[in-house]
């Protein structure tokens, strides 16, 4: 038990709890989007000239899920929200018309990005100072969705396709976990712990070949399951022993896979021995709720083995925290990516003219960027392909195009350097904003074979996979990946109190003879 009362101080000294007043703006703020869904689906209905009955009565719901449903979420956190509408509202209205209607609010929403290409399409948005993530989903069965609606038939997801499927059990997945573990409390303690050690060492990212908030859980879960008397802190340390000796790709399972859910609708389910692509998953972490999917999919050979390695490190830390002999800021000790892990780096650099076509395009480039990261891993002499798990935004006022295709190309301009006074023929300022958004993938190099590697084709091969957006255009956007050494980082990425590497002196020993016709010492070596 005092283990448990020192993980809980260690949580609260890490800010992992929010106070009354913010989680009372995040139910306010839910409150504006509820209002928001049922306008854009009355909007919806009436641009398609539909009957003033189905206008006025097809209701919509705004469902949250994820971290916040599971009251796991911290200050900062974002909400992870569904906007579940009847049959005749496409996905294709939701883009068309809710972004606009974001920006119409008043307070505005911030920073509203759409990602329609995404595995799971997605606005991203701040509003009110809260990150929201919204998905959207219709339920093909029925014409109307009042406010008291809940998702636990599982007729609603007849006829759904695959986004919807996925929109729809992500609230069914949330509602069924918490059913599935023997003590909530404990659960939800750990699973805070659990959060903050994989943010903290950056392999919290579903986009980026992490697992995501929902799998972290599933995760944690298991271990509850395993161990249903245990208070948080052996929960904690379960964890570390169970994972670094688990049998991937073996999967995680709460329960016994349903194949068809007692309903017959014939949907697709987690199989590695009828489907390939189920075949590949690398650390199957499956979901219970019918139809059973992957929640890892994205896991790569390079992500896997960085999640193996941060497991491997923490299960010594946590002997010594159970023993006494560390504290737990041990196991929550920031990342050392950019400091100490890497000597070479890939740097992508999405960049685009507007902040707001950033955005867009920004969110378009991070959603892919795990496809770059699975072909370097194809290389014979790339042995470790890391992204770090968020990009870094550059914005930078230029004298000129010049200077704009130098900060897109990866170089950062001294911002004295850009306050000139540069004005046109009519006397008004030509200065132009160049907005981009970086984002690293740290390198362990096979030099056996060569000194050199040529990462052309997979990097040829990803700008294709990018600018197949449908929203691409070469006049306004652009991406570049550059070769990137430790003492090259820019200073953005680098925290208070950290140290950027420096570039090494290689010392030369010479054999010149000194005046006394002997040979200079080891030590007596030129700069």
């Amino acid at each position: 038990m005092e283990r448990n009362s020192e993980l809980v101080q260690e949580l609260k000294n890490q800010n992992c709890f929010e106070e009354k007043a913010e989680s009372d703006k995040r139910v306010k703020v839910l409150e504006i989007l509820q209002t928001l869904g049922e306008a854009f689906v009355k909007k919806a209905c009436a641009a398609k000239g539909l009957p003033d009955h189905l206008v006025n009565n097809s209701g919509g719901k705004i469902f949250t899920f994820g971290s916040y449903r599971l009251g796991a979420y911290g200050p900062g956190s974002d909400i992870d929200t569904l906007l579940v509408v009847p049959a005749h509202i496409e996905r294709a209205d939701f883009f068309q018309h809710v972004p606009k209607m974001l920006s119409e609010l008043n307070p505005p929403a911030e920073e509203v990005s759409p990602v329609p290409d995404a595995f799971v399409p997605i606005i991203k948005f701040e509003l009110q100072s809260i990150s929201i993530d919204l998905i959207f989903a219709k339920v093909p069965s029925v014409n109307s969705i009042p406010r008291d609606m809940t998702l636990e038939n599982k007729d609603i997801l007849k006829g759904c396709d695959e986004a919807n499927l996925r929109g729809l059990n992500g609230v069914r997945l949330t509602d069924e976990l918490l059913g599935l573990v023997p003590h909530p409390v404990n659960f939800r303690m750990a699973l805070r712990a659990i959060k903050l050690w994989a943010k903290s060492r950056a392999i919290y990212a579903n986009v980026m070949g992490f697992p995501g908030g929902i799998a972290w859980a599933m995760l944690v879960a298991k271990i509850c399951q395993l161990y249903p008397m245990a208070v948080s802190a052996v929960i904690v340390c379960k964890f570390f022993t169970i994972y670094t000796k688990w049998k991937w790709p073996q999967p995680v399972l709460l329960k016994d896979i349903l194949d068809e859910g007692g309903q017959g609708a014939g949907l697709r389910v987690w199989n590695p021995k009828i489907y390939a692509s189920d075949r590949g998953h690398l650390m199957p972490v499956i979901t219970p709720n019918y139809p059973c999917m992957c929640s890892t999919h994205n896991i790569t050979k390079s992500t896997k083995a960085v999640i193996l390695r941060e497991m491997d490190r923490s299960l010594n830390i946590i002997h010594e925290i159970m023993d006494g002999k560390s504290p737990w800021s041990k196991l929550f000790a920031p990342h050392t990516f950019f400091t100490q892990d890497y000597r070479y780096y890939l740097r992508v650099i999405s960049a685009a003219r507007t902040k707001d076509e950033q955005l867009l395009w920004s969110g378009l480039v991070e959603s892919k960027l795990r496809h770059l990261v699975s072909k370097l891993e194809m290389l014979d002499n790339i042995q470790l392909a890391h992204p770090f798990n968020k990009g870094f935004e550059y914005e930078v006022e230029c004298n000129n195009e010049d200077e704009v295709m130098r900060v897109i190309r990866g170089e950062n301009i001294d911002q004295s350097e850009a306050n000139g006074t540069a004005v046109d023929s009519n006397g008004k300022s030509s200065k132009v904003k160049a907005y981009t958004t970086s984002f690293y993938v740290g390198l362990v190099l096979d030099t056996s074979k060569s000194k050199q590697f040529d990462i052309s084709w997979a990097c040829h091969e990803f700008y294709d996979i990018c600018k197949t957006w449908n929203l691409y255009n070469d006049d306004m956007h652009s991406i570049h990946v550059v070769n990137t050494r430790n003492f090259e980082l820019p200073d953005n990425v680098f925290k208070p109190g950290e140290t950027k590497p420096t570039k090494k002196t290689k010392t030369i020993k010479r054999k010149i003879p000194n005046a006394a016709g002997k040979k200079r010492g080891a030590d007596e070596v030129c700069p």
